[in-house]
């Protein structure tokens, strides 16, 4: 079952993820998104992190309630 947690934990991280992305990059051009790679490097990083981050939590929870 710890696998279910990480896999809502990683989808949920993805989402979350893309809300913040949606939030940051509202007032970016198209051209800036698809020139600009350090957008790309800090950007993806940070999604990364976020997704990360909550698959992390959410497996830490499952162990600290279901088990």
């Amino acid at each position: 079952m710890i696998y279910v947690a990480g896999i809502l934990g990683f989808v949920g991280g993805f989402a979350l993820s893309q809300m913040v992305l949606y939030f940051f990059l509202r007032n970016k051009t198209k051209e800036e998104l698809l020139e600009d790679r350090y957008l790309k490097w800090k950007y993806g990083t940070l999604s990364w992190a976020i997704t990360i981050f909550s698959t992390y939590t959410m497996i830490e929870t499952y162990r600290l309630y279901f088990e």
